[in-house]
């Protein structure tokens, strides 16, 4: 059997990385702390394609996308042999620091510094020399000092740790039931596109996490496909730094704008939202999270657009944000590459976006999120750590 030929391509897309107070110690840089879903994703999907999704990390954002596709060829004289999801891992280089590792020119502390990889994100192994690993990341291809980081066995189980696995939704509607059997009861549904945390695996159905709780879908109507971060050259960070800044003030153009029309109030509003005591932080922040808790009380509709007849979680927001003129996408994932990153929930401001498995919300301060939960409880206030965080992201 011969493996058959091996293709490589690449694009980009918006995600998200921060940081701040940098110091260079050697090759490896060191800050306070670093997201574990950041930057650019490498995603391996089954074994044999790799694809990505923006994310983030740190303390500022960072867009790049990069799509690596293992296709094996098949002749009538040669068997195709598929590369395991393991091969695949052994051959990653995945940074070891407390942020990120530089990637030079040259396997010298002398070459120029063409980009960055961060803490716990991977680079494809070419080659090693002088203490030195040769890695492609992303669309930087350069040299990382090999003492800060891991390949071959390492990498494997080090990859199934730092790694996040997701099943996206290929299906219009996607039904999550509480076994893994068809005959089981449905626990909640989830749009096309949208992007699941998997839990467990099993023949023909994975675990996932979504608002209703715990669940299982069939493998017929999603994808999977594992994250990763990958390295962002300094072209790339100095493009997004850039555009985030663009998108910043449109964002506050077109809140002022809205504003200026002396829009109406919600004509639906819940009892307990006077209650509601909205955190500190921007203008347009808060702005956003008093207007969003007026709709505590009113009901969740699956697909839904309305603050008062019902909304979904991603509809709920989309239509919150509306009301400030900014066009966000009726997408929970989609939601996730929006605005620019914040590191961490304890840096969250009233009117961030708290993105998780399957759900969004938007945060209001004081550690909770107002958001459309569920068919049973509607639009709610809960605490934001509830479940566990994918994502913070900002738009003003």
């Amino acid at each position: 059997m011969i493996r058959g030929s091996v293709k490589i391509a690449a694009c980009t897309l918006a995600a998200a990385i921060t940081f701040s107070g940098m110091s260079i110690t050697a090759d490896a840089v060191s800050i306070a702390s670093v997201l574990p879903s950041g930057g650019v994703d490498l995603a391996i999907a089954n074994g044999n394609a790799l694809e990505n999704i923006a994310s983030n990390t740190g303390n500022t954002t960072m867009p790049i996308e990069a799509v690596i596709e293992f296709a094996i060829s098949e002749t009538e004289d040669t068997e195709a042999l598929e590369p395991t999801e393991e091969d695949i891992f052994r051959n990653l280089v995945i940074a070891q620091v407390n942020d990120y590792v530089n990637v030079r020119s040259i396997p010298s502390e002398e070459g120029e510094i063409l980009g960055k990889l961060y803490n716990n994100s991977v680079g494809t192994f070419q080659g090693e020399e002088n203490g030195w690993y040769q890695i492609t990341s992303g669309t930087v291809t350069g040299y990382v000092k090999a003492e800060y980081c891991v390949t071959g066995e390492e990498a494997v189980e080090l990859a199934r740790e730092v790694g996040t696995r997701i099943a996206t939704v290929t299906t219009t509607t996607l039904f999550v039931r509480t076994e893994p059997t068809t005959d089981s009861s449905v626990l909640g549904m989830v749009p096309i596109d949208d992007q699941l945390v998997v839990l467990e695996e099993t023949d023909g159905w994975v675990k996932v996490d979504i608002e209703e709780g715990i669940g299982w879908v069939s493998t017929d109507y999603v994808t999977l496909h594992s994250e990763f971060v990958q390295a962002e050259s300094k072209e790339e960070e100095e493009k997004r730094l850039a555009k985030e800044a663009e998108e910043r003030k449109k964002a506050r153009e077109a809140a002022a704008a809205k504003a200026a029309q002396n829009q109406s109030s919600a004509s639906s509003t819940s009892n307990t939202a006077t209650e509601v005591t909205v955190g500190s932080g921007s203008e347009m922040g808060v702005a956003v999270a008093e207007y969003a808790v007026q709709f505590v009380g009113n009901p969740y509709v699956y697909g839904g657009t309305s603050l008062t007849d019902g909304a979904d979680c991603s509809g709920f927001v989309m239509s919150v944000y509306a009301n400030f003129g900014v066009s966000l996408p009726h997408s929970s994932s989609a939601d996730r590459s929006q605005g620019y990153a914040v590191d961490g929930l304890e840096n969250a401001q009233p009117g961030d976006i708290i993105c998780y498995s399957g759900h969004v919300a938007i945060y209001i301060g004081n550690g909770q999120i107002v958001h459309a939960s569920t068919k049973k409880t509607g639009i709610i206030i809960s605490n934001a750590d509830y479940k566990k965080v994918l994502a913070v992201r900002r738009i003003f």
